[in-house]
């Protein structure tokens, strides 16, 4: 085994003994935290200079993208202009794991000088930061993994864990939905497990009515180019005739209604359904194409090529 090998374990296992004291050890102050940015009326403002910036940015993302209105402010663009980003509604969320940053001194006077709720988060209880905050994340104090005590490792891992925890607790509190996760995922590959059916679906609709001679639904299926026909009488899904059903009635097929052939009570999908959900059906069903209803309305149609083309799968 080599020397980077050992390396790398050591590292992963020194960060994961951390996350093991720090799941033992939440800091006391993390319900109050909880219940004042679920009931802030305006944002989180996190901020953080160096390697707790980038992680303040992360953690800013995770936020938002979990129903928690949040926002990085850069401490340093802060002294120059963005202070006015930050409002009496907000909630500032400040990183720092000495707690003695300069850089941030003029965000913490401001938020002393204009009354907004300051959370600090450091493993230093006794640092600038955490003397003025409002609210304590403390978290503990380990060695860095770095083996010389000085590379932001343990300590970066630490606070990127406790925002991910500030998230899902938030998120749970405010029973976020998968629905409402892609709200704020509209595009690449979340954004299309996301996606409803109805925005993937063809809205023109092979139909026939139950008493069409066969001849005639063969050619409107045909003519539909999806292999399948929606049999509708009065409005409402009576049946489907798939290839299926041709191949079962081939003996006198021609001689038939579309009524005689298709299958009744088909499976169908609602235009509101998951598209990933969908998706999983056919696969369930080992079928490649669903009639959408809303309602017995047949409304769509569903093809599993149109799923795979948009990244469902």
């Amino acid at each position: 085994m080599s020397d980077a090998t050992d390396t790398g374990r050591e590292v992963l296992q020194t960060e994961a003994a951390a996350l093991s004291v720090l799941a033992d050890n939440l800091p006391p102050d993390f319900d109050a935290v909880v219940d004042l940015i679920a009931t802030l009326p305006g944002r989180v403002i996190v901020t953080g200079i160096g390697k707790s910036g980038h992680i303040a940015r992360k953690i800013a993302a995770t936020l938002a993208s979990t129903g928690t209105p949040a926002l990085f402010v850069h401490p340093a663009e802060a002294s120059h202009g963005d202070m006015g980003m930050i409002s009496g509604d907000d909630a500032v969320l400040m990183l720092s794991n000495s707690g003695e940053a300069v850089e941030l001194r003029d965000i913490i006077e401001h938020t002393r000088r204009f009354g907004v709720p300051l959370i600090g988060l450091s493993s230093r209880p006794l640092s600038t930061l955490m003397r003025a905050a409002d609210h304590h994340l403390t978290i503990p104090a380990l060695p860095e993994a770095c083996g010389i005590g000085m590379v932001p490792t343990t300590s970066t891992t630490l606070t990127l864990a406790l925002g991910d925890a500030l998230a899902v607790a938030l998120l749970r509190r405010r029973k976020f939905r998968p629905e409402d996760f892609g709200v704020f995922h509209p595009g690449g590959k979340l954004g299309a497990q996301m996606a409803r059916v109805e925005k993937l679906m063809h809205t023109k609709v092979p139909t026939v009515s139950p008493d069409t001679p066969m001849p005639d639904a063969l050619l409107t299926m045909t003519a539909g180019g999806f292999g399948i026909g929606a049999v509708v009488a009065d409005g409402a899904l009576r049946g489907v005739i798939t290839d299926g059903d041709l191949r079962r009635n081939m003996a006198n097929l021609m001689d038939q209604t579309a009524g005689d052939v298709a299958t009744r009570d088909p499976l169908t999908v609602p235009p509101d359904m998951l598209a990933a959900k969908a998706l999983a059906i056919l696969n369930e069903r080992k079928i490649s194409v669903l009639i959408v209803c809303d309602g017995d309305v047949p409304v769509g149609i569903l093809h599993i090529h149109d799923l795979l083309r948009a990244g469902v799968a």
